[in-house]
């Protein structure tokens, strides 16, 4: 996994975890749950990253 890729990945998780906490403080459920779906996407890319990693062993 590229140190790229890592970045991207963590940045992806923490705009996630910031709009659903944007969405839980103003009460937009689809906000929040967008936010969730932003962090399982760039947790799903981070495991597929990992996989790549250990097929190239």
């Amino acid at each position: 996994m590229s140190a790229k890729d890592k970045l991207h990945n963590a940045a992806e998780k923490v705009h996630g975890k910031a709009k659903e906490a944007a969405g839980r403080a103003t009460g937009d459920r689809v906000v929040e749950a967008e936010g969730r779906g932003k962090q399982i996407k760039s947790d799903l890319k981070q495991a597929g990253e990992k996989i790549k990693d250990i097929g190239k062993d």
